[in-house]
């Protein structure tokens, strides 16, 4: 029960901090990680409790390897065009 309520305080802290602070991409970007690897854990601890196969687990884990890297990717290429990584500055209008 403890440790329910432990991933359920990280989980909803990582999505207030993905909510409050929409200034930098590098920021919202970390918060979405951290969201994925708590639902990780989650995962991880539920199938272990149960005694299910892990193949799951690994899926999770290349989805959200690929779910990284097109953030990345998304955060160079708005660096290398527009020169910083504030949403202020853009224009829908630019892109």
């Amino acid at each position: 029960m403890l440790m329910r309520l432990y991933f359920s305080f990280l989980f909803f802290c990582g999505i207030w901090v993905f909510s409050s602070n929409r200034s930098h991409l590098l920021i919202t970007l970390l918060s979405l990680e951290f969201i994925v690897l708590v639902l990780f854990v989650v995962v991880y601890f539920y199938l272990c409790s149960f005694n299910y196969e892990f193949y799951f687990v690994m899926l999770f884990l290349v989805f959200s390897v690929c779910e990284g890297s097109l953030g990345l990717s998304i955060l160079v290429s708005m660096i290398r065009g527009f020169g910083n990584d504030y949403f202020q500055s853009y224009s829908v209008l630019q892109c």
